[in-house]
């Protein structure tokens, strides 16, 4: 079998799996609230005991382990933004006894899902081209920003982490213009594009609206935000059309995420196109439908036709990170070992 982990702030998600003729089949998963736990260890160490519903895993069946993590992995070592956690690779690989620990950036691990996930866990939001075969990038904002390159070598997508999402914000309109200066005044100096484009950045445009443009905000809707997720509450009533200030909230955040997802698209050719992760876009697949994306996403000048080409596909499989962390830990221990999971499920 093989351990795969989603490694979050505020959660940590882990699931088995094993290898059914060469596909990645599901055993079991469970989330943890991360601040309940000293280390990692701990998290995995619960997992694999198992409880009264699930019996416990031998750790000798389990021949590989990978965990997506936020931010940049550095030989083997990664210390959590989020999280008292110093994680490496050596330390968890005797913690743990399991032979084969990896430790990858979390949309590197997204990246490396795509290809295990079925087709009806996507949904094209631009048809582009197709059939082309190329680069790939990957946008993903959550609670922060994830952003990964998917280099084509021929034969594979190679997944390459980026700190892209704290690049600079780049506003194309007066209002993004007008919102950029607000932004810069609350934040006290520079504005990034994860500022606007994550679940930060939805809050930070309602702000705006409200305080600067000075749209409407019922009474209703500022006791749901109190008693509520406000970001919860602002997509669903995007969604539903119950709120102005909602639905101009997700607009606009719908064509800044546009804008940067084009921006990727520039940067790498993504000819084999763009992909939107993270766990944002699932819920909002009506506000991205609006226009106001696919038109911020095209608007590129003279690369504009370029842009038409170029698929975009959100991704609505929750577990892609861990099918492709998993994948991962199996094409590196199959590396190290000479024995391939995968290969020998398909001889069986």
């Amino acid at each position: 079998m093989i351990l795969a982990g989603d490694i979050g702030g505020t959660k940590v998600h882990l699931a088995l799996y094993s290898f059914v003729h060469g596909h990645l089949e599901h055993v079991r998963e469970q989330k943890f609230p991360a601040h309940h736990f000293s280390s990692l260890d701990g998290v995995v160490n619960t997992f694999l005991a198992g409880d009264e519903k699930t019996p416990p895993v031998n750790k000798e069946e389990v021949v590989a382990a990978c965990f997506g993590c936020p931010g940049p992995v550095r030989e083997g070592r990664l210390k959590l933004t989020n999280l008292p956690w110093t994680l490496d690779v050596q330390e968890l690989t005797r913690s743990l006894s399991i032979r084969n620990v990896f430790l990858i950036n979390d949309l590197e691990a997204n990246g490396y899902g795509i290809p295990e996930l079925a087709p009806d866990k996507m949904f094209t939001l631009h048809v582009g081209d197709a059939s082309a075969v190329g680069h790939r990038g990957l946008v993903s904002p959550g609670t922060g920003l994830g952003e990964a390159l998917l280099i084509w070598d021929g034969k594979h997508h190679r997944p390459i982490p980026s700190e892209g999402g704290h690049s600079d914000f780049a506003p194309r309109t007066d209002r993004e213009i007008a919102m950029l200066q607000y932004l810069r005044r609350t934040l006290n100096g520079r504005v990034s594009v994860e500022r606007v484009v994550s679940g930060i950045g939805i809050k930070n445009i309602y702000a705006y609206l409200r305080d600067v443009e000075k749209l409407d905000e019922p009474q209703w809707l500022r006791d749901r935000m109190a008693a509520e997720d406000p970001n919860a509450v602002i997509g669903q009533c995007a969604e539903d059309g119950s709120s102005s200030i909602c639905f101009e909230t997700m607009k606009t955040f719908a064509a800044a995420y546009g804008a940067e997802a084009g921006n990727v698209a520039l940067k790498v050719l993504s000819m084999g196109g763009i992909y939107l992760g993270g766990g944002i876009p699932p819920r909002i697949l009506k506000t991205l439908q609006n226009g106001a994306f696919i038109s911020a996403f095209l608007d590129k000048g003279r690369l504009s036709p370029l842009l038409q080409s170029v698929p975009v596909r959100v991704i609505l499989d929750d577990a892609c990170a861990l099918l492709g962390a998993a994948a991962y830990a199996e094409a590196r221990a199959t590396e190290v070992s000479g024995h391939s999971e995968r290969a020998a499920s398909l001889q069986g």
